[in-house]
């Protein structure tokens, strides 16, 4: 389907039959065989791990692979051929899942641009909706993504897999106890080696690519392979950044750190800081990049801190992690990493070590089983995923403006900074994928 018949059938879509959904549908298929139908979105890479982990759930059924690569999609639906998704149906338009009543929920796993159009889409068809982190390219859209979920009343659950972690949960029920006494900072940090992209030439787009359609909101410009596949996620149009992909993970477990061992003190931490900073840039690779390789954030929060750093060019790790976070009190310190926590007393001797295992099972198990509950999944969008999305894009906003900014979590503003306020969202949006705007917050 082209551009033209995109904008036809996404404003009648949006304007009659999906907002005749009931908002509050519990999943279709599983009342007749207690099966969760679905359909993955975007299975290159991050994608492909979740086509891979929702299809050997023994209670889903992927019914639909969406992908715009030719290849890609033609590898993915392979790798179903002996699974009970074996006769998984291959597709370009996710709207044509989002159509058939057998589906309950989208699975989304393409680049930043994409996250939120399909996420808005699936809540007015009546869906529910994993999605991988952040939750938007930019402010306005993660917002308007919750507001979505909020007025159609969807599970939408953000692919920040720490949440459903037996590992970072029993760390949180040991901040909760008070073991860290009186905490005034946190701090999250990627500190793994990456490698540099080049600066190759344009060239045409790979054959079967509707790379117009995977351009979607972003601005028209020449393909090249480095603004594709894989490192998208360095160009202003696609990604968000390191800061976006990996730091994502690392400041949402130092925020859910950070607010788990106050309220241990009978302090409450706002969702979101007052203001924010940012220092850094291109300072080690020489290629394509546009995003920094090397940053430092800093997260003013009511008598606390939070802090980001980045340097994604060393091999060595910080506290002994490569990429982790960690909370400090005047009684001990706790270090999060992705397979163990360290828990230390006020001078620094280790108390505690916990290790554990991988996540993404149960992250997806547990929004499978919020799509029958109705309960809010362990990363629930509004509650979890947004505000710490939100970090990251306030922290690459501060970096583009190059200054301290003052963000109003009412208006999402910057105040009295126009300039800064224009990094809230796109410039434009190229028509036909149009943010739509969703009055539900």
């Amino acid at each position: 389907m082209r551009r033209r018949e995109f904008l036809r059938t996404t404003v009648a879509a949006t304007g009659s039959a999906w907002a005749t959904l009931s908002a509050s549908a519990t999943i279709a298929s599983s009342s007749a065989n207690d099966q969760v139908t679905v359909c993955v979105m975007g299975v290159r890479g991050r994608g492909g791990s979740l086509l891979r982990t929702f299809a050997s759930l023994p209670d889903v059924i992927v019914k639909y692979v969406c992908d715009l690569d030719p290849q890609v999609l033609g590898r993915s639906l392979e790798q179903l051929r002996d699974t009970p998704s074996r006769h998984a149906r291959g597709m370009v338009d996710y709207r044509a899942a989002l159509d058939d009543p057998a589906v309950d929920a989208l699975v989304i796993g393409t680049p930043d641009h994409w996250h939120a159009l399909p996420t808005i889409h699936a809540c007015q068809a009546g869906k529910d909706v994993y999605v991988e982190k952040p939750d938007g390219h930019n402010l306005l859209e993660g917002r308007t993504m919750v507001a979505a979920a909020r007025k159609y009343e969807r599970i939408v659950q953000l692919g920040t897999q720490a949440r459903s972690g037996q590992l970072q949960q029993s760390a949180m029920e040991y901040l909760a106890e008070g073991h860290l006494g009186k905490v005034r900072m946190a701090k999250a940090w990627e500190s793994s080696r990456q490698g540099a992209i080049g600066r190759p030439d344009d060239t045409a787009a790979p054959a079967g690519v509707d790379y117009d359609r995977w351009l979607g909101p972003a601005p028209l410009r020449p393909f090249n392979p480095r603004r594709f596949h894989g490192s998208w996620r360095w160009f202003f149009d696609y990604g968000t950044g390191d800061l976006g992909n990996d730091g994502v993970h690392r400041l949402d477990v130092a925020r859910w750190a950070l607010t788990t061992a106050r309220a241990a003190q009978g302090e409450a931490t706002p969702d979101m800081p007052r203001a924010v900073s940012a220092h850094g840039g291109k300072l080690y690779f020489d290629d394509a990049q546009e995003w920094p390789d090397t940053l430092m954030v800093s997260y003013d929060y009511p008598e606390c801190l939070l802090t980001y750093e980045m340097r994604i060019w060393t091999a060595y790790p910080l506290h002994d992690e490569a990429e982790g976070a960690a909370v400090y009190g005047d009684a001990g310190s706790l270090v999060i990493g992705n397979g163990r926590w360290r828990a230390f007393d006020e001078r620094g001797r280790l108390v505690k070590e916990i290790t554990g295992g991988a996540n993404d099972l149960p992250h997806a198990r547990n929004f499978i089983d919020c799509l029958r509950s109705r309960r809010k999944p362990h990363a629930d969008l509004e509650t979890v995923g947004h505000p710490s999305s939100v970090l990251c894009h306030l922290g690459n906003a501060a970096w583009r403006a190059g200054r301290s900014l003052r963000f109003d979590q009412q208006t999402y503003r910057f105040v009295d900074d126009d300039a800064a306020n224009q990094l809230v969202t796109r410039p434009i949006y190229r028509a036909p994928f149009l943010l739509p705007a969703i009055d539900a917050l």
